[in-house]
This record gives structure tokens, sequence and C-alpha cells, in this order.
């Protein structure tokens, strides 16, 4: 049995989950989210935890047990929590700022880059003297963040040999020694 789905979901105090055909909804105090689940899969909430069971051995339903369990996970702690990712720019006169949703990006080109952002992310921007700019997003929903955060990172990833480019906060980047001189 998969060991992602069959650990049983925490559900906090203040969080409603309501358990319909081929979907579950989640209502706390950050918001709302639902989401969709295959025919046959068995959700249950009981005691403030909540449980996925499938319905077969098959190869098709046992890849999806811990699937469903993790984007169950997620749409709890998304409705209770909130997600946040902090990316920041690493490289000379690399910027970013924002009014309200749109985000503009100086990351090297000719050009500057604007993106707007969904409703349903919080954008900040931080660029503090000496420190790298940092741009804070969060929301309800784990999924569309990662999506915006990926296309953001898009823009200029880091490269291997001095580390510049857009990056997560924290992320450990292998770098590659440079071409060495010959005589």
């Amino acid at each position: 049995m998969s060991r992602v789905g069959k650990a049983p979901i925490q559900v906090p105090s203040g969080v409603n989950v309501t358990v319909s055909e081929g979907f579950v909804t989640a209502k706390g105090p950050k918001g709302e989210l639902s989401q969709s689940i295959a025919a046959g899969f068995e959700i249950k909430v009981e005691d403030g935890l909540m449980t996925v069971h499938r319905p077969s051995d098959s190869k098709q339903d046992r890849s999806l047990h811990g699937l469903y369990r993790s984007l169950l996970n997620n749409l709890i702690k998304g409705v209770s929590e909130g997600h946040t990712v902090q990316q920041e720019l690493v490289g000379v006169g690399y910027k970013v700022s924002n009014q309200g949703n749109l985000v503009e990006f100086v990351v090297g080109y000719s050009h500057k880059i604007l993106l707007e952002v969904p409703q349903e992310i919080t954008v900040t921007t931080i660029t503090e003297k000496g420190k790298n700019p940092t741009i804070i997003m969060s929301c309800v929903d784990k999924q569309l963040l990662g999506q915006v955060a990926a296309k953001i990172r898009s823009f200029r990833k880091p490269e291997p040999y001095k580390g510049k480019g857009i990056k997560f906060t924290g992320e450990v980047l292998r770098k590659k020694a440079g071409k060495s001189a010959s005589k």
C-alpha cells in the first residue's frame, strides 16, 4: 500500500470539509478550494482526520492514491494557513518592483519584463541595500502559486558558473568550475 496514501490528514478546527460525488471542498479562514477525485476513491472525514481509500490494487489506483492524498493535504493547508514562495534575484543590476499585481523585472535584458500575476496571489517585493531583491508571493492554491513561481524563474534561470539569475530563497545551486588557463 502507498506509504503517502495511507497517512491520515489532520483537519484543523475552523476548516469545514465537504465530500460530494467526485469533489472534495474545503472552506477555511483563508478561503475556499475544491479538488476533483476519480470515481471509486473513498474519502472519509472523522474526528478531525481525513483518510483516502483506493478502490483496488490496480497500478492506476495505486499511483493515484498518494497523489490524491497529497493534493488534499495541500488543499487543507491552503485554506487554513496558506502557501508562501520566496524568490530572490541574484545579479548586478537585477531589480524587481510591483504595483498591485503587476510585477516589473529588470534581469539583464535590453527591456523590462512585465508580468500580471493572478488576483488570487498576493505579491510583495523587498529591495534592501546590500541584499538581493526579493519577491514574496502567498496564495491559498499551491498549484497556482508554483506555476507562477516557475514562470518567474523561467525569465532568468540561475546559471551554473556565477549563480546569477532568479532562484528560490534557500535553494542551493551546484556551481561548475570555470575554464582553467593553459600554458
